[in-house]
């Protein structure tokens, strides 16, 4: 698949490589790059595919560089699954805050 000029797009960037990385982090991330992810518009070359170097301009303005990783990337967050025992906490605050209303 090929992007385009002026497509929503994200790319990756590696900001440090594993020898670079500070001495204070634990092992285990000390070994693997600092990667960048940026979601942007295309801005250069005309058309790529994956994996090709483009410039992409932020929301924010600002252009970065990086290896084309995605066309039109979906948004991957969420707030995870449910705690029971907050849910729970939410009933009895709720409970509480009502008992408190009936009697007044």
């Amino acid at each position: 698949m090929q992007s385009h000029c002026g497509q929503w797009v994200q790319i990756r960037t590696t900001v440090l490589a594993p020898g670079e990385r500070a001495d204070s982090i634990p092992a285990e991330t000390q070994h693997v790059p600092l990667d960048r992810r940026v979601k942007g518009w295309q801005v250069a070359p005309e058309t790529a595919r994956a994996g090709d170097d483009v410039e992409v301009r932020s929301t924010l303005g600002r252009h970065y560089w990086g290896r084309l990783e995605a066309i039109n990337p979906p948004y991957g967050h969420d707030f995870g699954a449910a705690i029971p025992e907050l849910l729970e906490a939410g009933e009895q605050a709720r409970a509480i805050l009502t008992q408190g209303r009936k009697s007044s």
